[in-house]
Formats: C-alpha cells, structure tokens, sequence
C-alpha cells in the first residue's frame, strides 16, 4: 500500500479514536467523582484529554511526510506508537465502561417496565465499573510501553540444527548465522542495536546471511551503521539479499531516476558492509574439498514486488547439490519453492517481524500476523524441505516488540545417520 492509502486510512482512525476521547473522559469524570482536590480532578480529566489528542493532531500532522523521500523517521513512529498505544488503552476502557453502561440502560428498562416511580429511572455509572476499566486497561498501557523502550532491543538467539541424509559429511557441523529485517530507518538508539551486533558476532558461525530489508526506504538510512554491521564476519563469508523495503517502492521519488540511483546506492552499500549481494544468482561453498550452492533471489512475495527470478537464480546448479536458498518472504517457498523440483533443501527468509508482538510459549504460539501468513515465525517443513523465517532484528512502524523479540539466528546443519531423529 502507497502513502496515499495509508494516510486516509490513518485519518479515518483518528477520527474514530477523536469519539473514543469524549467516551474516555466521560468515564474519569466519574472515576475522579467525590475527589477533594479540584485540582486532582482537572489533572486526570484535561490531563488525559491534552495527551490522547494531542497525539491525534501531531499524528495527523505527520502523515503528509510519511510518503516523502525521508520515509517515516523514528519521529514518526514514535508518534504512530504513542496514538496506537493509547488507542488500544482506550478501545479496552471503553470495552469495559461499555458494559457497564448497557447494564445500566437494561436496568432502567426493567424500572419502565415495572413503572417505578423514580426520578432517575437509569441508574447513574458506578464508580467502581470505571475503576475497573481503569485497573485492566493499565495492562496494555504499561505492556507498550515497555515494547517501546525495552522490548525492542531485547535481542534473542534462536537455535536449530537441522539434519539431512544427503548433507556433504565436510559441512556435517557446519553454522549460519541469518540476521533479517535490519530497518536501519528506525533505529532509535545506537547503543541498542549494538547489542544485537555483538550478539550475532558472538555466535561465531561458519556463514553469515543477511535475508533483506537492511532499510525502510532509502539508502541513507543504514550508512550511520556501516561500520558496526560490516564488523560481523564469517570465515565462509557473508551474503545477502534485496527485502521489498529495498526497492524503495512505499516512497515519493521526484523521478524514476532518482529511485533507481537509490536502489544502486543501496548495492554499493552491501559491497561496503563485505556482504555479496545473491541477485537472482548463486554462489558455492567449498569446505574439505565438498560444495554446496548458495542461492539468493531479488524480493517475491504474495502481494507484494515478485522481481524474484528462481529459475535464473539456479542455473548451473547441479541437480544433486545441497541448495540452500535466502528468499526474503515466506510466501515464496509456500507458492514455489517447497514445490520446486530442484529439491532446495533449506530457505532463509524473514519478512513478518512475526508482527513484532505476539505470545509464544513452550505451548502456545499466537500473534496478529498468522492470519496473513501461514508461516511466520520460527520453522516449517514440507517433506524435508525446510524453511526457517527469521523474527526481524529491528521494527517498523511501531517503535517497539511485544512477545515477539528481536532475533539472531543460528541454524546448524548436520549428517543424518541410523536412528537419527529431526
């Protein structure tokens, strides 16, 4: 979706959460009712009405520069994260005023219906609903907050051996480090991300991939951070590929042109960082005197740029080889590569951030973006065919991560033997 679409959409919510501020303030009027202190009263009923709409209005004002050549900055997504947090803290106090308000009105029905003699026939609110409304809304309140300034660089190392009856014994061992969805654009804090950085160099595995969208929009945003992420080094060398943030398509550019000097600008950035750039190509890896192939594809995904060319991308490679393919979205092993018969064995993409907010547990694994995609997060596998889609190391649009972290991966690739179970 181009910024046109986002900004009307973005309008019509912040009218909606404009009618959510008057039910709000309803609902502190009576929280605060019986308060001593005036002043108390003013400071929690104006109080709260001065930030939620001034964080509308400042939202609205940001919207014309969301689609401009700078893209959404940290500015803007720390506005889009205070409205989007408030808006759900008070979608939640209205859920609960709500209900207390419509048992208040079949009350007063019952009274009509029995002819009561009452001045007030509808009881007025209780107190104590709004207390309530006020004590569960907290929760998503405080939860934001610290997705906000905490959660997001809250890196995690996720492990997984994978084993293969026909894995080379030279790679038998062999390590991948993947980082995904860098979104330099959103950065926020430098000493954050450097966490993050030092937890990937730490991992010190054989092969480092990047699996697309090192930016928001535009190829400036990552030379701050050229240095740190070109520190990352791998004996087998590092390569990587094109997100569809790369393309620099969710942007106004002054002319076709100047978007494709962008998008050259960003290769020569990969050159910088000593990653190869897989564009729709494929590389060997040699290890003891056995090979495998590397194989890299420009962005394909379900509605989104399909410049992905998986054909080209495997030519010359022998049929009985180990093919490891980077594909930034998961969509594109779904629709065509688990299919493929050129038998990939492994794909790395990312693409989901897992929606950056989720629950997963030992048990349970949920968030809003398994309703978009059948695979999201973590590993799926299709008659030993796997594919493994990386939680995103940053974040766009909200400035945070909720349940579902920020992610270093590290995938170990090992020689199935007799009695060797996945």
């Amino acid at each position: 979706m181009h910024g046109s679409g986002i900004i009307k959409i973005f309008l019509f919510i912040s009218a909606i959460s404009l009618l959510f501020d008057w039910y709000v303030f309803s609902g502190l009027k009576t929280l605060t009712t019986g308060w001593v202190s005036q002043r108390k009263r003013n400071v929690v009923v104006w109080g709260y009405l001065f930030m939620a709409v001034g964080i509308t209005i400042l939202l609205i004002i940001g919207l014309g520069s969301f689609s401009t050549a700078n893209g959404m900055r940290p500015y803007h997504e720390w506005v889009l994260s205070l409205f989007l947090t408030f808006l759900i803290t008070k979608l939640i106090f209205i859920v609960v005023l709500f209900l207390g308000d419509i048992g208040r009105f079949f009350i007063g029905l019952f009274n009509l219906v029995r002819g009561k003699n009452k001045k007030q026939v509808f009881p007025g609110r209780r107190k104590f609903v709004s207390q309530v409304a006020v004590l569960v809304a907290a929760v998503p309140f405080t939860s934001f907050f610290y997705a906000m300034l905490k959660g997001k660089y809250d890196y995690r190392v996720h492990k997984t051996t994978l084993y293969f009856d026909d894995l080379p014994e030279a790679f038998n061992g062999f390590t991948i480090t993947q980082l995904s969805d860098i979104h330099s654009g959103s950065f926020d804090s430098t000493e954050g991300m450097q966490k993050g950085i030092d937890l990937a160099k730490a991992q010190k595995s054989d092969l480092f991939v990047f699996t697309g969208d090192l930016v928001n929009n535009a190829a400036f945003e990552i030379e701050p951070y050229l240095e740190r992420f070109a520190s990352i080094k791998a004996p087998y060398g590092q390569f990587s590929i094109l997100g569809n943030h790369d393309y620099g398509d969710y942007i106004h550019w002054n002319s076709q042109q100047e978007k494709e000097a962008n998008l050259d600008t960003l290769k020569q950035h990969h050159k910088t960082l000593g990653y190869h750039l897989l564009l729709d190509e494929n590389v060997t890896i040699e290890k003891g005197g056995q090979k495998i192939s590397l194989i890299g594809v420009q962005n394909w995904g379900r509605g989104f740029i399909q410049a992905g060319d998986l054909n080209k991308a495997l030519m010359g490679v022998p049929n009985d080889a180990f093919k490891i393919l980077l594909s930034h979205d998961p969509t594109h092993w779904e629709d065509h590569v688990r299919y493929n018969p050129a038998n990939i064995h492994l794909t790395l993409s990312g693409h989901t951030h897992g929606a950056q907010f989720g629950v997963e547990t030992a048990g349970f694994r949920w968030s809003p973006v398994k309703y978009k995609y059948l695979d999201w997060a973590g590993l799926a596998n299709y008659k030993d065919r796997y594919l493994y889609v990386n939680r995103g190391f940053g974040f766009l649009a909200f400035s945070g991560r909720l349940g579902i972290w920020p992610e270093i991966t590290v995938i170990e690739l090992r020689k199935k033997t007799a009695g060797t179970t996945t």
